[in-house]
């Protein structure tokens, strides 16, 4: 389990981006949306709502901080860290419901062959946007790394997804003078990259809530810790992980000489948890089956 403190320190953290991003993106919505109104650019307006969508995850992030490090209480034993995973889920349809109605909007455009002149401050407005929103996203990337919440890294990808789609924006200034329909179609790539980024984040959350198999890595890390406690072969087997976002619950077997007492065996199983949980943060169950002598 998690110690107090460093649940403390990653709800800090968390809402630290999320504030961070709340505010740089108010920011950016009004600078795009007045650019995009001026000009007519359906791709400027599209990429505004984008942002302002960011701000919207900002606020859930910041809620889901507050929820996910409440402890454990009598409704939720294992506490409220899959809130997390739920939270994600809300960005990424979020994401493409706003990504659908920009969707039909720009085949509007294409229909009514509406052509769009960009001007110096939607250039540098733009420019702005990319620097800014990649910025964003390494530090929200920065923050998951080190708190593991999913909901961070979720909001690091949308502020990615926002830069990417400024970039094509800018492409789309210095060609929409040759070509009528750069915008509509401009708006037709960013709606797609976000629908592409929803898919991405709904798969990646629902996974954990859905029960996955654990990857080769973190069970080589258990073996590991195991090795350290004991020279038996203790062949981990039957291994079952419930991710609750600030901790895992673990349930796996393991082989013991049946030469073994009860006490040793109690023993052993005791500081091989203890370990577990000191060395990878998990909180561990394990049942022993008896083998006639050591495994070596």
């Amino acid at each position: 389990m998690a110690s107090k403190d460093k649940v403390l320190n990653n709800k800090k953290i968390a809402v630290r981006e999320g504030v961070v991003s709340l505010v740089g993106n108010i920011f950016l919505f009004i600078a795009k949306i007045w650019i995009g109104i001026v000009t007519g650019s359906i791709a400027l307006i599209v990429d505004a709502w984008h942002t302002l969508s960011d701000s919207f995850s900002s606020l859930i992030i910041i809620f889901g901080a507050f929820y996910s490090s409440k402890p454990a209480d009598k409704e939720h034993p294992y506490g409220h860290g899959r809130i997390e995973s739920v939270i994600t889920i809300i960005i990424g349809v979020l994401l493409g419901v706003i990504a659908f109605s920009f969707f039909t909007d720009s085949i509007s455009i294409l229909s009514d062959k509406k052509s769009v002149h960009f001007g110096l401050w939607a250039i540098i407005i733009t420019s702005a946007s990319v620097i800014v929103k990649e910025a964003m996203a390494q530090y929200a990337f920065w923050c998951a790394r080190v708190t593991g919440n999913k909901s961070l890294k979720a909001d690091g990808w949308h502020h990615r997804s926002d830069a990417i789609s400024s970039v094509m924006i800018l492409v789309g200034i210095f060609f929409g003078k040759y070509f009528w329909w750069i915008d509509g179609v401009l708006g037709l790539l960013i709606s797609a990259l976000m629908f592409y980024t929803a898919f991405e984040l709904i798969r990646e959350a629902v996974n954990p809530l859905l029960g996955q198999a654990p990857d080769e890595k973190f069970i080589d890390n258990i073996n590991s810790v195991c090795s350290k406690i004991t020279d038996y072969n203790l062949g981990v087997h039957n291994l079952h992980v419930h991710d609750y976002g600030m901790h895992k619950e673990v349930v796996f077997h393991i082989y013991l000489s049946g030469d073994l007492t009860l006490d040793e065996s109690h023993t052993l199983v005791d500081s091989l948890e203890k370990a577990l949980d000191d060395e990878l943060g998990i909180r561990v169950t394990i049942h022993t089956d008896p083998v006639s002598e050591r495994v070596l």
